[in-house]
């Protein structure tokens, strides 16, 4: 999970800079929207033991799986 939030703060500041260009941000939004669907993905094929592993309840999960892709 780690490496997934490290890259996640890549893609947004490259997204939200003003000296990128408009290509840049917009191939920068897509990848963060993919990794953030791809974690989600993952999120929901955890079992509750998984969960527990990872210190996640059931409601943080939802809250989570609910959230459209851009947020």
């Amino acid at each position: 999970m780690e490496r997934t939030v490290s890259s996640e703060l890549f893609y947004e500041e490259t997204a939200q800079s003003a000296k990128a260009s408009l290509p840049l941000r917009l191939f920068a939004n897509v990848m963060l929207w993919q990794r953030r669907l791809s974690s989600r993905h993952q999120l929901a094929r955890l079992d509750a033991r998984l969960l527990a592993d990872a210190g996640i309840s059931e409601s943080e999960r939802y809250e989570e799986l609910s959230k459209p892709f851009w947020r």
